[in-house]
């Protein structure tokens, strides 16, 4: 009798079990890949100085104390004072004011080219995972090619390309052209990074892709009357979302680090605008008798650049789902 009263130990586990399994089907990729990135400090203090980039490039018209292209012959090359806080360039520029409208650009250009690399590494990737074939061998041979090209050689080309095509102007070229200078002649940086920079993107996705194509819940949805494009967008695309997110969040500081490179070179975005490749220039000339001009946008730069790799390797490890800790 005292046996038949008793529950089992199986049937007093359950109920704690039970509340476990939901509780972690509650939970998420997501979700967990918050916390484990919550748990990473140096991600955090990467993702909040990259927080804080964004807001002076945002905000640059109310926190520079000055125009970015005024000018002050009198104060040309000033060491750091209370009235510029960061000293002036050979103009007699305030270097801060510079320096936030510098972020404006930089950020433009990094979000960008992220864009447009997404847009035509993505793409590609997937068609060439999932279907195959000679699809497969002619876009990833295309590929070969490219990446068989120097990047920067490729960008100083492309560049040159397209600013002599919108000096001629005409026709459509003019409306390009307009663009080009509303943004300060960006436009030929941002063609120039797409183009050389989606095929590590492709290559990630069509990996991506060739390794779920294959899975259970792709020949259910194929079973079910799913079309090859329905598939792909619904089934395979969702599930590499991680992985582009972080070649994503790699990508951006790649492409300042190249703007950077061009404007130092003199092919970046066109004076007065200011770039941090372009001050970094400027004062590398003067390096030995004003350091001031040099330390303030190399410092920016390269603190960006590291914020960013920080956030990288964060989130890398928590969008990673065998990580535990």
């Amino acid at each position: 009798m005292a046996s038949e009263a008793r529950p089992s130990a199986a049937v007093l586990r359950r109920p704690a079990a039970l509340s476990t399994e939901r509780s972690a089907a509650g939970r998420g990729l997501w979700r967990d890949a918050w916390r484990r990135l919550c748990r990473n400090r140096a991600a955090l203090a990467g993702l909040g100085f990259i927080v804080l980039v964004a807001l002076c490039a945002v905000l640059a018209d109310v926190l520079a104390p000055y125009p970015f292209w005024q000018q002050d012959l009198t104060v040309v090359r000033q060491p750091p004072s209370p009235q510029h806080w960061l000293g002036t360039d050979e103009l007699g520029r305030d270097i801060l004011s510079r320096l936030l409208y510098g972020a404006r650009i930089s950020l433009a250009v990094g979000l960008v080219v992220q864009a447009l690399i997404l847009l035509v590494g993505v793409p590609v990737g997937a068609l060439a995972g999932y279907f195959g074939g000679w699809l497969d061998t002619l876009l990833m041979r295309a590929v070969d090619v490219l990446y068989s090209i120097p990047d920067l050689l490729l960008v100083i080309v492309v560049m040159t390309t397209v600013r002599a095509a919108l000096a001629a102007g005409g026709g459509t070229l003019g409306a390009f052209a307009a663009v080009d200078a509303a943004f300060g002649g960006l436009l030929g940086v941002f063609v120039a990074l797409a183009l050389t920079s989606w095929l590590t993107v492709a290559r990630l996705v069509r990996g991506q892709v060739l390794s779920l194509k294959e899975r259970e819940f792709v020949d259910a949805a194929r079973t079910l009357g799913a079309g090859d494009l329905r598939i792909l967008r619904q089934h395979l695309l969702p599930n590499t979302l991680a992985p582009i997110i972080v070649a994503a969040t790699f990508g951006i500081p790649s492409a300042i680090l190249l703007e950077a490179s061009l404007s130092f070179l003199g092919l970046g975005v066109q004076a007065p605008m200011p770039s941090w490749g372009a001050m970094i220039l400027e004062g590398y000339k003067a390096m030995r008798a004003e350091p001031h001009m040099l330390v303030a946008p190399a410092a920016a730069l390269s603190l960006t650049v590291l914020s960013y790799n920080f956030f990288g390797d964060g989130l890398r490890d928590a969008l990673d789902p065998w990580m535990q800790r």
